[in-house]
Order: C-alpha cells, then structure tokens, then sequence
C-alpha cells in the first residue's frame, strides 16, 4: 500500500507566557483552547491546544510555555513563518483592521505564491501569514469557534502553508519528496534579494493546508530557538496501522527517529531531516475528546492517563491559568 500523508497535522511553538499566551490566541485570533495539559517530556510546563470548533487536524496551533526562554533568533534551518487559513480576501481585509484596532504589528496584504496574505507577527514576534481560501482547493478547512469574538465569515479556518527557510533546500527536498511523497507544485520569488525562489511543495489532496514552503538562504546563521520561535512541524498520518509502518520506513533509510510514541490524543513519530528541522508524524485519532465533554474542552487541567497518578505533583508545580471561555 503506498503510503501518503494527508496535510498540515499541527505546529508546535515556545512561548514564555502562558496567560498572555492565552489571551493573544483566544481574544485577538478568535482560537478555541481546545486542550491544556503539559509537556509530556517535561511535565513542569503547559502545553496548550489551540483550534478550529472541536479541534480538528490541520487546525492545531499548540504551544510549549518555557517561562525561562530566551528571545528566538531568527535565522537558517528553522520553521520560520507558519500561515493561517481565512475564508476569503474580505476576510484578509477585515484582520488589517482588526490587528490594527488591537495594536499587532502587521504589514499590508499581499500576493505572495498566487494567494493574498496578510503578514503578522504574535506578541512574542512569532512570525504569521494569514491566507486567502478565496480560490484555494484541497484539503478542506475546518469550522471556526461557535464562541470566537471573530465573526465566522472571517474566522480561521485551519493550518495554511509552513514556511521552512534551509541552508541546502535539495537535501530538505529529498525527505519531502523521496521519503514523505511530497510533490514539487512550483515555485515563487523570495522576499530577499539574490536569493533562489522559493519551492513549493504539497501532499495529500494538496491545497494550502497540505503545503510546505521551501527557502534557501545563504546570508543567514542558524536560527536559536526561543520564545517566539517554531519547535516542530506535524503532518496528518490516517490511522495508527500506517503510522508503524512509516516508523519502518524511517528506520529503513536509518535517520534517527523516535519511534512510536503514544501521545493519548493521537500517536506519533519524530525525526529531524538533513538541515535539522523537526518533522512528526501524527496519527488523526483519536482526537481531544478523548477525555473531556466537547462543550468543556480546555477548561480544565486535561491528563493522559499514563500521568494522572502525577497530578498533585504536577498541579502543584503549575501557576493556576484560567481557560474558562
């Protein structure tokens, strides 16, 4: 069976701050919170859940809290722009006006690979596109919150293109293409000048929720991760059966690899590609309302079970965070 990756699964991101964290995702982007937990490598720390109604795949924007963080330093073999879907160019036009009514620092829209977007940067500097569906087909968007301040005609819609900027884009282009069955769709001009063109990439049934932007640059040091910068970049697996059959295939081309790992709200890989990017397989199941009632999702402290019997340790080590929307 060949085996195919359907789309943008989830990014992972650093933030210092949890509470403001919140308050940007949910009160300025319209986000739901839909899980709060922690870190399951390093429990002392949130781990936070944003998405679309019920927090589907494609739609999930988590975040890290590294109350200790330093600043990102931007720079080569990093994630460096992520993009969220917006149903139309009327909706770009409406985010102009509402970044600037909320005072984010945003640049004006533009064409940029044959779709209007809009440049943003989060309270920390994260870096954003925001991206017209207006002609876009593919993979589908999901449903905006029912609660969200943002009405849902210009609601997010889900994960749009991850923007990967390399040092050597061939040997990125290798993993996507030759291991993960990326396809080459075409390419667009780089915002610098003098360098190569930016490559597109898709999977799946493509579309801008399928896509991986590749940029190479040889005027750049290397990115220092911090508060404000990308962790990983998680593409959608259908089912459990053909995520272990892609931890074969990763281990069969002998790149490190983390093996199957149970995440509770879905299984996943982890490997890094030849410029030192984090990719993770992510299984599209079994979903965050695992454990939680749909109308409560991210209310509460939410605990896989192979953690719970940790919880009064793990509460007391965690500053309360109100995520009652």
């Amino acid at each position: 069976m060949e085996l195919t990756l359907k789309g943008l699964h989830h990014v992972s991101a650093i933030t210092a701050k949890a509470p403001e964290n919140f308050k940007f995702y949910t009160e300025v982007l319209g986000l739901r919170l839909i899980k709060k937990t922690v870190n399951q490598d390093d429990i002392s720390v949130y781990h936070l859940f944003y998405g679309d109604e019920t927090g589907n795949p494609g739609t999930e924007l988590t975040f890290f809290e590294l109350p200790m963080s330093g600043r990102n330093r931007e720079g080569n073999n990093s994630i460096s722009a992520l993009s969220l879907r917006v149903p139309s160019d009327a909706a770009l036009a409406y985010w102009e006006a509402r970044l600037a009514e909320h005072g984010v620092q945003h640049g004006s829209i533009t064409e940029l690979g044959g779709r209007q977007t809009l440049s943003f940067r989060d309270h920390e500097g994260q870096r954003f596109l925001l991206v017209s569906d207006e002609h876009n087909t593919g993979v589908a968007g999901g449903t905006p919150w029912a609660k969200s301040p943002v009405p849902a005609e210009y609601g997010i819609l889900g994960l749009g293109p991850a923007h990967l900027t390399v040092e050597r884009a061939e040997d990125t282009a290798v993993v996507l293409e030759g291991l993960l069955g990326f396809r080459r769709k075409g390419t667009y001009p780089s915002t610098a000048a003098g360098q190569p063109d930016v490559i597109v990439f898709e999977t799946g049934e493509g579309g801008s929720g399928a896509e991986i932007h590749l940029e190479e640059r040889n005027d750049l040091p290397g990115e220092r991760l911090g508060r404000g910068g990308v962790h990983h970049v998680a593409f959608r697996v259908d089912n459990e059966d053909e995520l272990k059959q892609w931890v074969e295939r990763i281990r069969t081309v002998r790149l490190p690899n983390s093996g199957f790992v149970d995440r509770f709200y879905f299984r996943s890989l982890y490997f890094r590609e030849p410029n030192g990017i984090l990719f993770e397989l992510a299984t599209d199941g079994p979903g965050f309302a695992t454990d939680e009632d749909i109308e409560l999702l991210g209310e509460s402290l939410a605990l896989p079970p192979f953690l719970e019997s940790k919880r009064a340790q793990i509460e007391a080590h965690l500053k309360p965070l109100d995520t009652r929307q």
